[in-house]
């Protein structure tokens, strides 16, 4: 199966650091926030991201939920209306929205978009985060939720009145009158045993965060086993990080300058407050470093760093344009078909991947032979990066 390449929408800021996000949140709570090179998510910043991964061969981009982003319906409906082919990956919180209207807003975005929408459905294993939308619920909770939510959504599309009477939801009647489509397809993660069979009933596409190999390979073995004793087959998506250059001294060249900026004092601030997260996802993201500098390399081009101040995907794959590829094969052999990258700053990071990595996965017959990104970023073969 050819590859599914979708870049990141950082609709919380970007910048030329990794601590963006937690200057934006000691602005927030009155203090100084001295961290240079920050660039605020305005529309027209994200347009030219959003029309630089459609120009380069991205097949979608990933836009985030939460306290410090944007909203993800309001700001992809807009960008939609500034690209053509890209589809968005939206991500939202299924405990803050009424599971009908959100079956119905899809509906209505997939005929804004002529069928442009991916859902990634964020059940959340923050609950300080939880609570500031009003959500109260426990950790396991939250994905029995999750799975009821879902059931509702799916059942609502079917175009006919739909009944449903759970712990969570009940419906008398739901139904969109003009059902999307496509359906959109959803995407979802969860690392913890409660995540596992909303996964297996519900997930089109399970999503890890970049795991090294043996490990991200257990977790698709978990799954498609609890897909299979469900009677469907699932597939896999992974999101990372990338620094990708001409060379690989370049490459971590630039990962070691993302380093040097993070001071000890953000460092362990960072992690004290990562560790409070009842997400079973973080806490293996955090354990790939245990809070450390050393031996940020856990496995071959495959770099931790981000990890040390940023919650969610905590891993980056670092290395020449053929060893960032080479890496993307690696786990494409797995199992893994859908690939979310992101990069610091995310306009230049798309640029250094889209004209190197993809021509090099398109040479090796890993994109589709035409009409797809292949076919966008084909004019960059003879280029090779800058």
């Amino acid at each position: 199966m050819s590859l599914h390449l979708h870049w990141f929408l950082p609709t919380g800021g970007d910048g030329r650091t990794l601590v963006d996000r937690h200057a934006y949140a000691a602005a927030e709570q009155g203090r100084p926030a001295p961290v240079s090179g920050i660039r605020p998510p305005d529309i027209e910043y994200l347009a030219q991201i959003a029309k630089a991964a459609e120009g380069l061969g991205f097949e979608g981009v990933l836009t985030p939920t939460g306290t410090w982003c944007e909203d993800a319906w309001l700001t992809t409906i807009a960008l939609s209306q500034q690209t053509r082919r890209l589809k968005f990956l939206v991500a939202f919180r299924p405990g803050v929205i009424s599971p009908v209207l959100a079956a119905q807003m899809a509906a209505t975005y997939q005929r804004v978009t002529r069928g442009r929408l991916l859902l990634n459905v964020v059940t959340g294993g923050d609950s300080t985060e939880q609570r500031r939308f009003g959500d109260h619920a426990g950790h396991d909770s939250r994905y029995a939720r999750t799975a009821e939510f879902l059931s509702v959504v799916r059942g609502v599309w079917s175009g006919v009145p739909f009944d449903f009477d759970g712990e969570h939801y009940q419906v008398e009647g739901g139904l969109t009158a003009q059902p999307p489509d496509p359906l959109p397809e959803v995407f979802f993660g969860g690392s913890s045993e409660a995540a596992g069979p909303v996964a297996a009933r519900h997930a089109d596409v399970y999503l890890t965060w970049g795991e090294p190999p043996a490990q991200v390979a257990r977790k698709i073995d978990w799954i498609r086993g609890l897909a299979e004793r469900e009677g469907r087959t699932v597939r896999f998506g992974i999101r990372l990080h990338t620094i990708s250059r001409d060379t690989a001294k370049e490459a971590w060249a630039g990962a070691g300058r993302l380093l040097d900026d993070l001071g000890h004092d953000t460092v362990a601030a960072a992690q004290q407050a990562l560790g409070r997260s009842e997400s079973v996802g973080q806490q293996r993201m955090l354990a790939l470093h245990g809070g450390s500098r050393d031996k940020l390399e856990i496995s071959p081009n495959l770099w931790a760093g981000v990890g040390l101040v940023r919650g969610g995907a905590g891993t980056a794959l670092v290395g020449a344009h053929t060893d960032v590829a080479d890496r993307i094969e690696e786990y494409h052999r797995l199992g893994i078909d859908h690939f979310i990258f992101s990069g610091y700053p995310h306009l230049e990071e798309a640029y250094w991947f889209g004209e190197g990595v993809i021509p090099e996965l398109a040479a090796r017959g890993l994109l589709p032979d035409s009409g797809g990104p292949a076919a966008a970023a084909a004019p960059i073969l003879l280029a090779r990066g800058r």
